[in-house]
């Protein structure tokens, strides 16, 4: 760190300087969105099932349900080749003192809500107090960036790269729906996905986010 009139000088270093380089790749992509609203009622009630588990683990249960339907959406591109993974390893968006980590969380597709609870308080606990190592930080299929609890209603999240998409995830609201015919208050929650238009089309993108919601609604 330089500190001089004109400012405080902090050169990036390590993983924040990675990160940094990746940013300007993924930028270079042609990316689109897509964004659905989901009823949250049965994410919410994770709570309850289990000690210590949150909206959030259920929604990387969620996603790795679908991903494991949608392999083009698991995947990598490069050198203009798509590469589909069997394994799902989900890469979760954190904010800590030293900026944005995501760590990965390995295996997902094999673990239960209670595994996916100890293993996010794990990764987020070790990224906010700075004990990532890098294996924490690579191999990473698909990543989640929940705003919510910040209070965003919706985002356009950037892809990180060389994953093919990225889930942005805005906060629950309650919201009057159709419900049949008998309008109901629901706590509903708007999820954007972040394509690489290289390797995933509009159809494909819908396709999985159907899913995801479906698996959220009853999670």
């Amino acid at each position: 760190m330089t500190v001089s009139e004109d400012g405080t000088l902090t050169p990036l270093k390590g993983i924040r300087r990675t990160a940094a380089r990746r940013m300007v790749t993924a930028w270079e992509a042609p990316v689109f969105h897509l964004t659905v609203a989901a009823d949250m009622t049965a994410a919410l009630g994770v709570k309850d099932r289990v000690p210590g588990a949150t909206v959030t683990d259920a929604l990387l249960l969620a996603c790795a349900r679908a991903l494991l339907a949608h392999p083009g959406i698991n995947a990598h591109y490069g050198e203009e080749a798509v590469t589909s993974f069997a394994s799902v390893n989900l890469g979760i968006a954190v904010a800590t003192e030293a900026g944005l980590m995501v760590p990965v969380v390995h295996g997902v597709e094999a673990l239960d809500l209670t595994a996916m609870a100890a293993a996010r308080r794990d990764v987020t606990s070790r990224a906010r107090e700075g004990r990532l190592q890098m294996a924490d930080v690579t191999g990473g299929t698909f990543t989640v960036s929940n705003l919510g609890m910040m209070g965003i209603d919706r985002f356009d999240a950037i892809l990180n790269v060389p994953q093919v998409a990225i889930l942005a995830v805005g906060t629950t609201t309650q919201r009057q729906v159709w419900n049949g015919g008998d309008p109901a208050w629901r706590p509903i929650a708007e999820l954007t996905l972040t394509c690489d238009h290289r390797a995933v089309d509009g159809a494909t993108g819908a396709a999985f986010l159907a899913d995801l919601r479906g698996h959220l609604e009853s999670a």
